[in-house]
C-alpha cells in the first residue's frame, strides 16, 4: 500500500507531436455540413470567411488520421502538458468497488480546464493568417478564459459573448477573461441583430450557447480582419483535444492496464472526444471492446432524447446546417450550473458514432452530479467543475455496478476542469437550494416539432 503509484507522469518530450483525426478511420463517414441557403454540401473554402483557413481545412479533412501539431503550439502546450493520469484509490475505497478507477487530470492547465488545448492552436492559426481580431461565445466561461489566455499569447483582440446566466453566476471567470485583456459581453446583448431580436421577444432571457454563438458569428462577419472561434461541437476543436487521449494511452501502458470503459462529460463533444477517440481507434482498427460513455445533463438530453437531423448550430441560423442529435436550435435549456453542457446539439462526429453504436450516452440529474462531485472532492482532494461532475457520476454508476457484479473493470474518465471558481454552485447545493431539472417527453416532442425540416 505504501509504495503504490498514485500519479503517472509522462516526460515533457512526450507531449504529442500530432493530433488524431478519427474521421479518417471511421467506416461510416459523418454526413457533410450544408449551406443553409442552397442545401448543398460545404467545402473547406466555404468556411474561409468565418474561420482561419487551416482550421477550415482541418474541419473538412477526412483523409489524414494524424495531423502535425505546429512547434509554436507544442511549446505552449509544454506549459502544462503532459497532464497526470491519476489512480483514484481513495474513491475506489469510498465506494467499496473492485473496479480500478483512473482519471486524466486536465484541471492543472493555466486556466483550470481542457479548453486551452484548442484555444492555443485556434489563436495560433488566426495569428499566422494575419488576423487581428477574434470572437467567440462561452457558456460556463472555461472556453472564454482559455481563449483569452491564448489571444493574449498571440497578441489578438478578443470579444467574448458569455451566456448571461453564467455571466451572473460566475463573475470570476469573467474577471479572468478581462485580466487577459478580453472584452466580455453578456448574451443576449443589444450589440447584435441576433441579440436584439431575442431581447425583443424575451426581455428577461437568461441566454443560451446557441444565442451567444449567433452573436459572436455576427460580430465576426461584420468586423474587418476578424475571425470566429469556438470551443466545442466542430471537428477541428475535437481534433485538438485528442492530446488528452493520446497521452492517456501511454500512461495506461505505464499502469499495466487498459480501460474497459472510457467516460467524458458531454456538451458539444470536444472533451468526450478528446479522451475517447484515441482509444476508440483501437476498437476500430484492432478489435478492442472498450465502451465509451458520454455523460450529459438530464436537463439537456440531446444524445439520449434528441433526434438526429440537420439543424443549425446557433439560434439565429447563421451557421451551416449540421447533421447531429439535437433538441432544436431554439431550445432554451434550464439554468443549471454546468453551463458548459447547456447546448442543444451534439458534434457531428459524436452524432455519427452514436448512430453507429460506437458509443453510449447517459443523462445525469443535477443533484446526482453534485453528490458525485462532493464525494470525489472528499476522497481525492480535488473540487471538480460542475461539468466534470457528470463524468464522475457516470464513473460512480459503473463502479457501483462492478460492486454488485463483482467484476474488476478498469474505468477511465476525464476530469475536464476544477471547480474552484464555481463554489457559488456548491454553496447552493450544500444549502439545499439546487433542484433537478428534467425535460418531459411531451416537452421534448413539442420542441423538436419546431425544428425546421430540411432535405
Amino acid at each position: 500500500m505504501k509504495n503504490r503509484v498514485k500519479r503517472y507522469i509522462l516526460p515533457e518530450q512526450d507531449v504529442p507531436t500530432q493530433w488524431y483525426n478519427i474521421v479518417a478511420d471511421m467506416k461510416t463517414k459523418p454526413m457533410l455540413p450544408l449551406n443553409p441557403a442552397t442545401k448543398q454540401p460545404l467545402t473547406a473554402a466555404d468556411l474561409y470567411p468565418l474561420f482561419a483557413r487551416e482550421l477550415a481545412d482541418q474541419e473538412m479533412n477526412e483523409k489524414d488520421a494524424f495531423i502535425d501539431i505546429p512547434d509554436e503550439v507544442r511549446e505552449l502546450y509544454k506549459n502544462y502538458r503532459c497532464t497526470p493520469l491519476v489512480r483514484a484509490y481513495e474513491l475506489e475505497e469510498a465506494l467499496g468497488t473492485p473496479a480500478h478507477i483512473y482519471f486524466k487530470n486536465e484541471s492543472v492547465s493555466p486556466i483550470g480546464s481542457h479548453k486551452i488545448n484548442s484555444a492555443i492552436p485556434q489563436a495560433y492559426y488566426c495569428k499566422k493568417e494575419g488576423i487581428t481580431n477574434i470572437t467567440t461565445e462561452t457558456g460556463a466561461g472555461q472556453w472564454g478564459a482559455a481563449l483569452s489566455y491564448a489571444a493574449s499569447a498571440f497578441d489578438l483582440e478578443l470579444a467574448v459573448y458569455m451566456v448571461k446566466i453564467s455571466y451572473e453566476q460566475k463573475p470570476y471567470r469573467r474577471s479572468i477573461m478581462q485580466t487577459f485583456g478580453a472584452q466580455v459581453i453578456p448574451s443576449p446583448s443589444m450589440s447584435t441583430k441576433a441579440g436584439r431580436k431575442v431581447l425583443t421577444n424575451t426581455p428577461n432571457s437568461s441566454g443560451s450557447l446557441g444565442i451567444a454563438i449567433s452573436e459572436a458569428v455576427e460580430l465576426a462577419m461584420n468586423t474587418e480582419n476578424c475571425k470566429y472561434t469556438l470551443g466545442s461541437v466542430l471537428n477541428h476543436v475535437t481534433l485538438h483535444q485528442t492530446v488528452i487521449g493520446l497521452e492517456a494511452i501511454k500512461q495506461m501502458e505505464m499502469t499495466g492496464e487498459y480501460p474497459d470503459v472510457v467516460i467524458g462529460c458531454f456538451g458539444g463533444g470536444s472533451n468526450f472526444g478528446g479522451i475517447s477517440f484515441p482509444f476508440m481507434r483501437n476498437n476500430i482498427k484492432n478489435g478492442y471492446k472498450t465502451r465509451f460513455v458520454a455523460a450529459e445533463p438530464a436537463s439537456c438530453p440531446k444524445l439520449t432524447k434528441g433526434v438526429f437531423q440537420y439543424d443549425f448550430g446557433d439560434e439565429a441560423g447563421y451557421t451551416p446546417l449540421l447533421p447531429m442529435f439535437t433538441l432544436g436550435h431554439n431550445f432554451s435549456p434550464a439554468n443549471i450550473h454546468a453551463g458548459g453542457l447547456r447546448y442543444h446539439g451534439a458534434g457531428v462526429i459524436a452524432s455519427q458514432l452514436l448512430k453507429d453504436k460506437m458509443m453510449e450516452a447517459v443523462d445525469i440529474p443535477q443533484l446526482e452530479s453534485f453528490e458525485a462531485g462532493c464525494l470525489f472532492a472528499r476522497a481525492e482532494g480535488i473540487v471538480p467543475a460542475p461539468e466534470s461532475n457528470h463524468a464522475i457520476a457516470a464513473a460512480i454508476r459503473e463502479a457501483n455496478a462492478c460492486k454488485e457484479s463483482g467484476e474488476k473493470k478498469v474505468i477511465l474518465f476525464n476530469l475536464s476542469g476544477h471547480g474552484l471558481i464555481d463554489m457559488a454552485s456548491y454553496d447552493r447545493y450544500l444549502t439545499g437550494d439546487l433542484t433537478n431539472h428534467f425535460m418531459s417527453d411531451d416537452d421534448i416532442a413539442k420542441n423538436i416539432e419546431k425544428i425546421e425540416k430540411f432535405v
